[in-house]
Formats: structure tokens, sequence, C-alpha cells
């Protein structure tokens, strides 16, 4: 039984096996998660030595997911590296530098993924403050400001933006994928 957890949370089964294939082998399980729900589950049941979390993923976003790791005392002690194709849209969510995980364009060499997961490991020892213990308290909201159904319309409509927008950035990230597919099939051939 391996000693060790490496989780790659990433909806294409290309570069989850890509990931396996590049890491060295040794002592460790290779556990993967397709979508940001699984990750975030196996996450919790299996407190993984390391976290490899594709940024654009469907159910629960890569942004969610981090997030939701970082909001855990216990879970945001694990080391991280964040993939994507698109480094903007990491760097529009967190600002640069990344202090406590480390970041990777997609796609990249084994070289490359063993840098990051080696700098992962420094960034994830460095002290940080800990979280607040109490959530702060809701501010009371007036009553009768609009309709009920006004609000709902609205939760709907921004419900059908983010759902829109992680949909175009699927489509983004899976050209990409069909891209890099390609020139991995044309390489072979050669």
């Amino acid at each position: 039984m391996a000693g060790r957890k490496i989780l790659v949370i990433d909806d294409s089964k290309v570069i989850r096996a890509r990931v396996r294939e590049m890491l060295p082998q040794g002592n460790f399980d290779v556990l993967e998660a397709k979508d940001g729900q699984e990750g975030i589950d196996l996450v919790r049941k299996e407190h993984p030595n390391l976290i490899m979390l594709d940024f654009l993923l469907p159910k629960l976003s890569g942004w969610d997911v981090f997030q939701q790791i970082q909001a855990s005392e216990e879970l945001r002690k694990i080391p991280l590296v964040v993939m994507s194709g698109r480094k903007e849209e990491v760097s529009g969510k967190i600002s640069e530098p990344f202090e406590y995980f480390e970041f990777i364009e997609k796609p990249f060499e084994k070289g490359q993924l063993l840098e990051a997961i080696k700098s992962a490991f420094n960034k994830a020892k460095k002290p940080r403050q800990p979280l607040p213990s109490a959530t702060p308290a809701r501010t009371p909201q007036p009553k009768d400001t609009a309709p009920a159904t006004a609000g709902a319309d609205a939760a709907k409509v921004k419900a059908l933006e983010q759902k829109v927008a992680r949909m175009q950035a699927e489509m983004v990230a899976l050209k990409k994928q069909v891209a890099q597919l390609k020139a991995f099939v044309i390489k072979k051939l050669k």
C-alpha cells in the first residue's frame, strides 16, 4: 500500500493520464477526480499529500474548490498546484504572486511539473494567519425593499450568466485540449 496520495482534479482524462505518466515512480497512489465536486469530496475524504487542481471544471469550478480548500485550516496546509491553459483566468480571481500554492500553465512538460510540485511543497510550509474562528454576523436586510419574485429572478439570471461563463470557459479548455491531443498524436506518428 502506498504511503502518499496525489489527487489530480481535471475533467480531461488525457490530462489526468499525462500527469500520472509524468509523476516519478514511487511509493504513492494517484487519485483522480473528473469534476470539482468529486475532487473536493476526495480532498475531504482522503486528505492527499498533494493536490493538482484544474481551474476550469464542471459541477464545481476549480475556483470554488480552491475557496473551499482555503476555508479549512486543515486542508489549506496541503500542497497545491493549480493548472490552467490560461493564467489570466487564475490571476483574475487570485492576485499574484501566488504565495501559498504553485501555478502551472497547460500544456506543460515533465520538468515543469516536477518543479511546480517542489515549489508547491515549499509554499505550503509558509506560515499563515489563522482563519477567523467565528463567522461574521450577517447584517439584517430591510424588509419589503423589493418583491420576493424580483430577487428570485435576479438570482436565476445570475446563475444562468455564471453557467454560460463556465460553459464558454469549458469550450475554450476543450479546444485547447483537442489541439494538445492532436499535437501529441502527430508527434507520435512521426
